[in-house]
């Protein structure tokens, strides 16, 4: 039986792995968030970050109602996220079902999609606050002290992971390759689209298809997209 502490070895020895020249950013963030959920036996990992002009986008999340709830964050400019981005500190509410009076859109629908609590830890470079990211609960229970710690830590761990390259030195630099990813999370949500259409399935169903031909050809997410957009590409339902 593999215990807590070898659970926390194993996935930061995995993710130091893909930390190598021409990594898939997207595929990373991915994995981290997964990981997050049964590191911090949480429900759900949402990754926000911000671009060149400030503005904060949705670039990881493990499930398809917390994508639809860090989107509405953005759009409404209200949330933890925001709160955590803007202040720099981990923000946290352990009762959803009460915190209409601070996030009054996002509250009510947070709790009506089973979430109780939620803690955001955000993303920093030095003094630079890059994003947040937003676990959420299905308990009205604060996480302990130790999850807190390796909720930062993970937390950095996504920071170095957008900001990883050999060659990266200025701010120009990184907020170049940052859009990059950005506009590759585009093309993945479009390409999770067309399998949930053209296959009948959900859009869970559609992004594990998509990440297990990446893995299995050994190409970046984002590219596998592309080649489903661009129809290069014809994805099927993986055999039972």
């Amino acid at each position: 039986m593999i215990t807590a502490e070898q659970q926390v070895r194993r996935t930061f020895v995995e993710l130091a792995d893909t930390l190598v020249a021409d990594y898939d950013i997207i595929a990373f963030l991915d994995t981290l968030a997964h990981r997050v959920t049964s590191l911090l036996d949480v429900a759900a990992c949402g990754l926000v970050v911000a671009d060149q002009h400030d503005t904060l986008n949705l670039i990881a999340a493990t499930t398809e109602d917390t994508r639809m709830l860090e989107l509405m964050q953005l759009q409404n400019s209200e949330g933890p996220c925001l709160e955590c981005y803007q202040s720099g500190s981990p923000v946290q509410d352990h009762d959803l079902a009460k915190a209409d009076g601070r996030w009054p859109r996002f509250a009510p629908a947070a709790d009506a999609r089973g979430f109780r609590s939620v803690h955001a830890f955000p993303m920093r470079l030095r003094d630079s606050v890059i994003g947040a990211m937003n676990l959420f609960r299905t308990t009205s229970q604060p996480l302990d002290s130790d999850r807190i710690e390796l909720g930062q830590a993970l937390a950095d761990v996504a920071t170095i992971g957008i900001m990883h390259a050999r060659t990266v030195h200025h701010y120009e630099v990184v907020t170049e390759q940052l859009q990059l990813a950005l506009n590759s999370r585009i093309v993945i949500e479009q390409a999770k689209g067309i399998l949930v259409e053209r296959l009948g399935i959900s859009i869970e169903e559609a992004f594990s298809i998509l990440r297990q031909h990446a893995r299995t050809n050994n190409n970046k997410l984002s590219e596998t997209a592309h080649a489903v957009v661009d129809g290069r590409l014809h994805l099927s339902r993986p055999q039972q």
